[in-house]
């Protein structure tokens, strides 16, 4: 493992931090994100670290200080509002005590803090605070863990690391661990590090270069070591190819996610979603069809902080039948059932250990592992997912290599259960709130236009996972760049030309790639011409026909085909106009060609709702703009307006709001709120149609 310590990039963030945080919690950030950018020593919010410091409080007086970094917080990104500060004299003496409960300890933290409004403190706060050295660290390396997690792990870990390692064998986290930890280091009080065995590694220095430099060197040494050993390989039987793989995934993957769909029991919002993410690579693919594969598979995970995120066992689905999707989908769903009901036993074997006030939230498995794909992870939402993908790449990897020594030890099942269902590890998982879509994705066509982005924008606010599609181009690919810096991975541009059914096809396959489906689709694609009738060449007609019509009932098809596959139901939502209802002169390709499409959408109506699939309209006037984004329906309308009523632009948008009843502005997000409506399934209605005018009489639906 490389040292990255830069005293440059030290000293750079001394000038950043340093006047308002201080010098010592500078560094501190430094050295974590040094550590967290190695997925090797730390995944996702894993791991804890803490610098000991002085601190002046109201009074003036000088007090010593423990600054731990708090639960949950991603080393690879952390500021200094990551770390909580408590007061460090008040810490040490509760080591006094023979033993502290979670919910005690938690509040002896909480009551000490020097800031009410910090963030929890990590679990092993106590072990920092003990452990009489400036900066601690903590880390899950995986060539510690591979190490630790072998029946003679502790002899292997002193072979690879000499004596100047402590030992602890396993310990759940917490406050015996402090006190055992705090007891073996002043035994040995010149140790470099400490070794957590099936949990991780602890080095400490008394300045940040000294901490950071041992956990390199021994993780190393670790990593040396197992290089030196490998002595086996996976007997591969059959080596799937990676694009094999990746078609298998794009033909099954909304069956997939439809079987991990929970059901509520609300019969207007029947299933409650999941995001999946696959992971499929050379090392997986071997791993899943080696000899070995399942029975490494099985044997529970590296570390116990790793299991409130992947459960203590994935799914292993052996044999798939990846040419018969009805095959697997029966195959699957009774492989889905066994593993909850050995789920189910398990939290019965274990139900006088649950905590007071916790509820097991489901019995699905978080990782299904299948031979010929790779891996298949889980969550409610995109991040979620991929924490679990990220830890099951890294487990597979470690367990390989474990392989190639010797064997495989995990944890006993009891100290698994323990952890899974801590309340000081399950509230590290956070909730969704009020977010109304949060387990769901969404794929929008026209998405860059006006309309479109205020769409996209406002179901990104309700949690929603969005695919904006349009056609391929900068307008597009700046649109969700500008999502992308606020919403991250739950938005994706998809390049789609709706008049191409491949195209079509191809979009919705990219989509259910990336988080397992779609259940709800926005019909916002359109084009708009001006033109008489007499005026109208047969050209100009045909393209608004193809985009407007061909354009809706490919977008349809593919969407009803898609919600058959997934059985899940789903929502379409297709922006009508106020032209079906009260057409404008001058304007019949348009009216015509919308007419036809709000057809076409109250016909799938019909056709879907027996899957459980509800189709709406929203019939919107005059939208001009959205942040800045022209209509382009107004780009090829409004100079013949104009034209016609002699006004300017600002003119015509006074006279488009004041010719409805409440005089309103209608606006994107006005139409968004519409969808939104019908989205969330606010009332049991299909094939109706939301006006979106202010009150236009002649355009009322009827």
């Amino acid at each position: 493992m490389q040292n990255r310590w830069s005293n440059a990039d030290a000293a750079s963030y001394i000038a950043r931090y340093g006047e308002k945080w201080g010098e010592d919690l500078a560094l501190r950030v430094y050295l974590t994100r040094l550590i967290g950018a190695e997925d090797n020593l730390v995944l996702h919010g894993g791991g804890n670290n803490s610098v000991k410091s002085s601190f002046v409080n109201i009074l003036g007086e000088k007090i010593e200080t423990i600054l731990v970094k708090a639960s949950g917080y991603d080393m690879a990104s952390i500021e200094p509002e990551g770390y909580t500060r408590l007061d460090l004299q008040y810490m040490r003496k509760l080591r006094a005590l023979r033993e502290m409960p979670d919910e005690e300890m938690a509040n002896e933290s909480r009551t000490h803090l020097f800031d009410a409004r910090a963030a929890a403190p990590s679990i092993e706060t106590p072990a920092h605070a003990f452990i009489p050295r400036k900066f601690i660290d903590h880390t899950h390396a995986d060539a510690i863990l591979a190490l630790t997690n072998q029946p003679e792990g502790t002899k292997l870990v002193r072979e690879a690391l000499g004596p100047d390692v402590l030992i602890l064998e396993y310990i759940i986290p917490g406050f015996k661990l402090a006190q055992a930890a705090a007891a073996a280091f002043e035994e040995n009080p010149d140790a470099r590090g400490m070794v957590w065995m099936r949990h991780g590694l602890l080095t400490w220095g008394r300045n940040a270069r000294e901490s950071y430099d041992a956990t390199i060197d021994l993780v190393s040494k670790a990593e040396v070591f197992l290089k030196a050993n490998a002595r086996r390989r996976f007997v591969i039987r059959v080596s799937t190819p990676l694009e094999s793989a990746q078609d298998r995934w794009a033909r099954i993957a909304p069956v997939v996610r439809g079987l991990l769909a929970r059901p509520t029991g609300d019969p207007d919002r029947p299933h409650c979603r999941a995001i999946l993410q696959p992971l499929i690579d050379r090392t997986t693919l071997d791993f899943v069809d080696s000899d070995a594969g399942r029975e490494l598979a099985l044997q529970g995970p590296l570390t116990s902080d790793h299991i409130i995120r992947t459960k203590a066992h994935p799914l292993w689905f052996a044999a798939p039948p990846y040419d018969d999707v009805e095959k697997l989908r029966k195959q699957l769903k009774s492989a889905i059932q066994d593993y909850a009901s050995a789920y189910e036993a398990y939290l019965k074997r274990h139900a006088a250990r649950m905590p007071n006030g916790i509820t097991p939230p489901d019995s699905l498995p978080r990782v299904i592992l299948m031979p010929g794909l790779g891996a298949i992870c889980w969550g409610g939402d995109v991040a979620a997912a991929r924490i679990a993908k990220d830890i099951t790449s890294h487990t597979l990897a470690v367990k390989a290599q474990v392989a190639a020594m010797g064997s495989y030890l995990g944890m006993e099942e009891a100290d698994l259960f323990d952890m899974e269902y801590r309340t000081i590890q399950r509230a590290k998982l956070g909730c969704d709130g009020d977010l109304h879509l949060a387990h769901h994705v969404a794929l929008v066509t026209g998405a860059a236009g006006a309309i479109g982005s205020g769409i996209v924008q406002e179901l990104l606010l309700e949690g929603c996972h969005v695919a904006a599609t349009d056609l391929p181009g900068e307008t597009l690919d700046n649109f969700v760049r500008e999502l992308e810096s606020v919403h991250g991975d739950r938005v994706i541009g998809v390049p789609m030309d709706v008049t191409d059914e491949g195209s079509v096809a191809a979009g919705f396959s990219q989509v259910a790639q990336t988080w397992g489906g779609v259940d709800l689709v926005i019909v916002n694609a359109g084009l708009a011409h001006v033109a008489s009738l007499s005026e109208l060449r047969l050209e100009a007609f045909r393209k608004l026909e193809q985009v407007n019509v061909e354009g809706t009932l490919l977008v349809l098809a593919e969407a009803g085909r898609h919600f058959n596959l997934q059985e899940t139901g789903g929502d379409i939502v297709l922006v009508s106009t106020k032209n079906v209802f009260a057409p404008g002169a001058r304007f019949g390709a348009y009216s015509a060609t919308k007419s036809a499409a709000h057809q076409l959408a109250r016909i799938a109506s019909l056709e879907l709702a027996g899957f459980d699939v509800r189709v709406n309209m929203v019939s919107p006037d005059a939208v001009f703009s959205n942040d800045g984004r022209k209509s382009g329906l107004w780009a090829a309308v409004g100079p013949d307006r104009m034209a016609a009523r002699g006004l300017d632009a600002a003119g015509l948008e006074e006279y488009y709001r004041s010719r409805n009843l409440l005089k309103a502005r209608i606006t994107a997000k006005h139409v968004a709120r519409a969808v939104l409506f019908f989205a969330t399934r606010q009332t049991p209605t299909t094939g109706t149609t939301l006006p979106v005018d202010g009150g236009l009489p002649d355009a009322t639906p009827r």
